[in-house]
């Protein structure tokens, strides 16, 4: 995913990996609406929870988004 943004020149940074090797990424607000229409076009369609946290007092607000892809139409899950 995050060559596809670069690809775009989306203006993202990185922040490293989890203990899963899941990339974390720094995004600017102006950024967010393009960022949900990718993920969209992916086929993540649902947002299955969120959460924050002040990284600091009065500093940056850290987001989590967990995101997944429901079909519809389909008997049996994955």
């Amino acid at each position: 995913m995050n060559l596809y943004m670069k690809c775009f020149c989306y203006q993202d940074r990185s922040l490293g990996f989890d203990y899963q090797g899941i990339e974390t990424l720094q995004i600017k607000p102006e950024d967010w609406h393009s960022i949900g229409v990718i993920l969209y076009v992916y086929g993540y369609n649902y947002l299955r929870s969120q959460c924050a946290y002040d990284v600091a007092p009065g500093g940056l607000l850290a987001s989590v988004y967990h995101l997944t892809r429901i079909e519809y139409g389909i008997d049996q899950p994955a």
